[in-house]
């Protein structure tokens, strides 16, 4: 048989959808290992999905995490930086009846020899 009478027998059983020659036992034995492959993969494929989708949305959660991290920190350091300004920390010891040097300190010195 040549050729292109191959193809048009193939090609006439495929139009007349001869579902009884497609689905006999042995064409259904001989595809089995690879149409288990073919679910294998298909399975291998859904858990990848799955898992690169977590990795995101923890991503996503980390990175909104860190911005509300990285806002504390600057309103605490803008926070710290005003109240250590002389006039703050002068204002804030005048309750306890501190009162800012007007003279500069006096260095003391110690002789070794007593």
């Amino acid at each position: 048989m040549h050729i292109r009478e191959k193809l048009n027998v193939l090609r006439k059983k495929f139009l007349r959808l001869d579902f009884n020659a497609m689905l006999s036992l042995e064409n259904i034995a001989s595809n089995l290992p690879y149409f288990l492959f073919l679910v294998f993969l298909a399975m291998l494929y859904i858990s990848n999905t799955h898992s690169v989708e977590n990795t995101i949305r923890n991503i996503d959660r980390m990175k909104a995490e860190v911005k509300e991290i990285r806002w504390n920190y600057i309103s605490a350091k803008a926070e710290l930086m005003f109240k250590s300004k002389q006039t703050e920390v002068a204002r804030a010891v005048e309750p306890l009846g501190l009162k800012e040097l007007v003279n500069p300190p006096k260095k003391i010195v110690v002789d070794d020899e007593h």
